[in-house]
């Protein structure tokens, strides 16, 4: 266990929730939000990058955000880049306190994760990859992220990679690859010491990824993951995997959801190709219900749709796939994120590039796809769904938000989460390019 580190909260912002959206309005030209939700804010520190950020939210009126921060760091001479740094609101999302690094570190921190243990509905645990990505960090707060104790569930020799939690009272995830290996990390005792197991020991020669993971209402835990082939990774298909285990993580059974085409490429935004590539994102419901959302592709190198699927049997079984989106046929979805509540209460979101910026051009140009951030959700498992709500807006000041939408995703994935009182809550990223510059947004509504 590392050393217990005590952070104090900054001050809260003096604004009220009038005056944040006049100022929002003012400053940055905000439009009017979808139906049911705030207009899009910035959150995080103004000045450097910000990307792939991570929400939860408790019954007690607090939202969490942690992400990577690229640039200085106030106040934090040991901090490097990017250091892995905390946003906090106490009043469900109206207003919000200054971020602060959670644990300065020599080397770059990555990939972070955040959950609030849905049992007691307040403790808190995080994650992320430091120490050149080859230690898996899991952090807990019993206050309300006001201080917080460190643990490493994973001291390898090799880089890892996106690390995947899930918490369900003293049991403790953390899903991660090693290259073609995936494995989960699994505490029973809060988080204090772990014990790690190969989720694929037939792995060949490729790459993993996780992707989402849950823990049932019977505390069977699940996680889904994608498989690469690496060497031939704009030729070959990926298979996209849901793994469970019943007896805390010691063994796993693995169901096979869907196989992809291979994914896109966006070497024009200055990414590898696999950034836009098939992800999966998992939730649990209640009453115990699994939700699966993920992106595939028919052809390879061709856009990619968004799927959902459930299963009421513990995994063994899924319903068929449906088409979650009203976008047209050949626009690229990408960046799954899923929530689910109540029995029955389910809640998605995706990115896509559906809209076309309609600047002038030069001549003979083509107009530019332009992406957003879209959101669903359905009170009986996903039988039916609301109309799509689109998040993201346009703002002023930033060269890649523009009026349709934004340039590039920010970032590999985004987040939601359901507060006490039952709002929707989002965070995700935009930016110009895969690269820089780029920032993480958020939104609230129902």
């Amino acid at each position: 266990m590392l050393p217990t580190s005590h952070f104090h909260a900054g001050e809260r912002t003096a604004l009220k929730v009038a005056a944040l959206f006049l100022v929002v309005l003012a400053t940055a030209g905000a439009a009017l939000a979808a139906a049911g939700f705030t207009p899009q804010i910035r959150l995080g520190y103004q000045t450097g990058d910000q990307w792939e950020p991570a929400l939860a939210a408790d019954s007690h009126g607090h939202i969490y955000v942690l992400y990577p921060q690229y640039g200085a760091v106030p106040n934090c001479a040991n901090c490097n880049v990017p250091s892995i740094a905390l946003t906090m609101s106490g009043d469900n999302g109206l207003t919000w306190q200054p971020s602060r690094a959670l644990l300065p570190f020599p080397t770059g921190q990555f990939d972070p994760q955040i959950v609030v243990d849905p049992v007691d509905r307040q403790t808190v645990y995080a994650s992320w990859l430091q120490n050149d990505k080859r230690d898996v960090i899991v952090a807990r707060s019993l206050d309300f992220g006001r201080t917080w104790s460190f643990s490493v569930a994973e001291q390898g020799q090799e880089d890892a990679d996106k690390p995947v939690l899930a918490v369900h009272g003293t049991n403790v995830y953390v899903g991660f690859n090693h290259d073609e290996k995936f494995f989960v990390s699994a505490s029973h005792d809060a988080g204090q010491t772990f014990a790690s197991v190969q989720v694929n020991p037939n792995a060949g020669e490729g790459s993993s990824l996780a992707g989402g993971a849950t823990v049932d209402a019977a505390g069977n835990v699940y996680f889904g993951w994608t498989a690469y082939v690496r060497r031939e990774l704009p030729t070959q298909p990926v298979s996209v995997f849901v793994s469970r285990s019943a007896d805390g993580g010691r063994t796993w059974s693995t169901f096979l959801l869907d196989v992809s085409s291979a994914p896109p490429g966006c070497a024009a935004q200055n990414c590898e190709t696999g950034f836009l590539g098939p992800q999966i994102a998992l939730a649990s419901d209640a009453a115990g219900a699994l939700y699966a959302l993920w992106n595939a592709g028919s052809v390879n190198g061709g856009p990619e749709r968004i799927y959902f699927s459930s299963s009421t049997s513990g995994g063994a079984s899924w319903a068929e796939r449906s088409n979650i989106s009203t976008a047209a046929a050949g626009v690229e979805h990408s960046f799954p994120a899923i929530v689910a509540g109540a029995a029955g209460d389910v809640r998605v979101a995706w990115m896509d590039a559906r809209m076309t910026d309609t600047r002038p051009t030069e001549a003979g140009q083509p107009n530019p796809t332009l992406w957003n951030t879209y959101f669903r959700s359905s009170t009986n498992g996903g039988a039916t769904w609301s109309a799509e709500s689109q998040l993201s807006g346009p703002v002023q000041g930033y060269d890649y938000i523009l009026p349709a939408g934004f340039l590039f995703p920010f970032g590999d994935y985004f987040s939601l989460a359901i507060d006490g009182d039952g709002a929707t809550h989002a965070v995700w990223g935009e930016g110009r390019n895969y690269k820089s510059p780029g920032s993480i947004w958020y939104a609230q509504g129902r």
